[in-house]
């Protein structure tokens, strides 16, 4: 008997993807914060996956780490166990990519092979696979721009990073959501789909400026709100590097700047939808969708009011990067709600 195509189990195992990208989401923000992303130098794809498991080998993985920038200039303090800490998180991250990487490839084959698949979700599902593979290639091309010369990533490549695993999550959550509910409907005002199209680029933008304050580690100036300091709303560091382009790409202050104001924008933005949509007849989940808009935006934008006033501690960091996440995943429901 052939088995149903694009059924429950098939959308149990993206939503299964989902949540093992989200937890993804929260060891990258503590590796980020905790500084481990450069405790392992070395890429060995199934190897590396088994931890150091006597004491010469953990002296030899910490001899391998002494040889680059970022204990040569800044953790030359460091001992044996101090970088027993920051090996762990690094090497839960890259295990649990590899998990998502296992997650994702066989039960596609198995769902392939039993044809339990249409066309159409295969083809998406390539495309999943593809993104995930490219999230992986990012890490390691991340890692490497911090173990030339300077003992930090690049902020590009870290915000590439963190941008792409957030679209391959949104991607996943909108394949998952095409077989929740497949049944099509025209767009219920395509002017207010088109507003939450332009509100979501916003938001990724906002998420792209999120990895560069990350990289430049730009959360820890100006620890004030809601102006940067001295009671001005743009301090004159933000604009002291010529030409002035690249304050607002390579300026710690600047991107600073810039990501406060966007939050602004987002929070207006999500505002106009929440209001326009409230003016429209909505279903429950369409009705859902721009309610948890509206909360999720409140809460975030608190969150980086917080995270910066204290000076990025790791569990506030952790949560407003988690806040971004549940945001982009209601902008990700909102969209299709309303798209489909």
């Amino acid at each position: 008997m052939t088995k149903q195509k694009d059924n429950k189990k098939v959308m149990y195992w993206l939503l299964t993807g989902c949540a093992l990208l989200f937890i993804m989401v929260i060891i990258g923000a503590i590796t980020r914060l905790t500084d481990s992303g450069l405790s392992i130098s070395d890429y060995k794809l199934i190897t590396g996956t088994i931890p150091p498991l006597n004491e010469a080998e953990w002296q030899e993985a910490f001899a391998l780490y002494q040889q680059y920038p970022e204990f040569q200039k800044l953790h030359s303090h460091f001992t044996l166990s101090d970088f027993k800490e920051i090996y762990f998180w690094e090497w839960l991250h890259r295990v649990m990519g590899r998990l998502i990487g296992l997650v994702f490839i066989f039960p596609f084959i198995y769902f392939l092979i039993t044809k339990q698949l249409t066309s159409k979700t295969i083809k998406k599902s390539i495309v999943l696979l593809a993104l995930g593979a490219f999230q992986g290639f990012l890490g390691w091309y991340m890692v490497k721009s911090g173990l030339v010369d300077m003992p930090n990533v690049s902020h590009y490549r870290l915000a590439a990073h963190l941008t792409t695993a957030f679209l391959t999550f949104a991607a996943t959550l909108w394949v998952a959501l095409d077989l929740k509910f497949p049944i099509k409907q025209k767009p219920i005002s395509k002017s207010f789909r088109n507003l939450i199209i332009v509100g979501y680029l916003i938001l990724l933008v906002q998420i792209i400026y999120g990895g560069f304050v990350a990289g430049l580690k730009a959360g820890l100036l100006h620890n004030h709100w809601p102006f940067m300091n001295e009671g001005k709303f743009m301090h004159e560091s933000a604009y002291a590097i010529d030409p002035l382009y690249l304050n607002f790409i390579e300026n710690p202050s600047g991107i600073q700047f810039v990501h406060r104001t966007l939050a602004y924008v987002v929070v207006i933005i999500i505002g106009i939808i929440w209001y326009r949509g409230k003016q429209l007849t909505l279903n429950k989940q369409q009705d859902q969708a721009v309610n948890s808009l509206l909360i999720l935006v409140c809460v975030q934008f608190a969150l980086g009011v917080f995270t910066i006033m204290y000076g990025v501690p790791i569990w506030l960091g952790v949560a407003h990067q988690v806040g971004a996440f549940f945001l982009l995943s209601a902008m990700t429901f909102a969209l299709h709600r309303f798209s489909r």
